[in-house]
């Protein structure tokens, strides 16, 4: 069973930075891409960013392009989404996800159903 457990949520000033991590549990996290989502209020859960097994490849939603990274730490289980010029549209819950298998489109990549397992959530609130 896999468990991902994100943090570091919190509420910050437009402009200001945060850095989420989720930690996953199982030795074979790093056979892995993992994924960033966020839903805010009312609305449905949205693509963030994406990650390849070792991290050294990316990709972003236009949202957070220029403004979001996302890395991985394999040796520690980890993976950090940092936010950086937030804005008050960037509230949201934001959720890790795990994918069982490598995504090449960027259609893909947003689709929710191809991830196996998902984090519980860790609320940002940007204020103005």
């Amino acid at each position: 069973q896999v468990r991902l457990v994100e943090s570091g949520g919190g509420l910050v000033q437009a402009g200001q930075s945060l850095r989420l991590s989720c930690e996953a549990s199982g030795r074979t996290f790093g056979s892995y891409p993992m994924g960033w989502f966020r839903q805010a209020q009312g609305k449905e859960r949205e693509f963030v960013a994406y990650t390849n097994r070792i991290g050294g490849w990316t990709y972003y939603a236009d949202s957070v392009s220029g403004r979001f990274t996302v890395s991985r730490d394999n040796t520690k289980n980890l993976v950090y989404l940092q936010m950086n010029s937030l804005k008050p549209e960037d509230t949201a819950t934001y959720y890790c996800a795990r994918a069982p298998s490598p995504i090449s489109t960027a259609q893909a990549m947003a689709d929710i159903k191809n991830y196996d397992y998902w984090g519980e959530g860790t609320r940002v609130t940007v204020s103005s």
